[in-house]
């Protein structure tokens, strides 16, 4: 296997280094609006877990910026990101390398979350901790959309849409 074709996957885990629930999330509002990952992704399918992704990455953007906020890297927040790395990675590898995806998008996201902190603790030196937490949240949600984006497909029409079409 070629490995490009786990690109998307090791991207989103450099996307889950920073942001937690961002890669979910991402994936989530893409198949919410019609795209399909190419592999096996049932899990965000379910509303519950469809919605409740978006909320969480929602929610973690907010959360980030207040003075109790963890570090990213202490146990539940490197556990968080190895559950939203590997589900989003093997959705964004190709069918039937999904475990290879997972593999590879955990093994970017824990040791990048380190560095990604790092860089953070910096920033925050410098312009203060919502600022530069505003910041990372455009950088890291922007990168994500970009990369589910390029990664999924439209899905295709109902026979009963194209038969509208005609």
């Amino acid at each position: 296997m070629n490995i490009r074709n786990l690109l998307s996957s090791a991207l989103i885990g450099a996307v889950a280094s920073a942001r937690a629930m961002t890669p979910m999330a991402t994936i989530a509002a893409a198949r919410r609006f019609g795209r399909r990952t190419p592999g096996e992704l049932m899990l965000l399918d379910r509303p519950l877990f469809k919605y409740g992704a978006m909320a969480m990455g929602l929610g973690e953007m907010a959360g980030d910026k207040m003075k109790t906020a963890p570090d990213r890297t202490v146990p539940l927040g490197l556990m968080a990101r190895v559950a939203s790395a590997g589900i989003a990675g093997a959705a964004l590898a190709p069918k039937g390398k999904e475990t290879a995806g997972a593999a590879v998008a955990v093994a970017t996201a824990v040791p990048l979350a380190y560095l990604t902190l790092a860089g953070r603790k910096r920033a925050m030196a410098r312009i203060g901790q919502t600022r530069s937490g505003l910041i990372e949240d455009a950088l890291i949600l922007a990168a994500g959309t970009a990369i589910v984006a390029l990664a999924t497909a439209p899905n295709a029409p109902s026979t009963d849409t194209k038969a509208r079409l005609r």
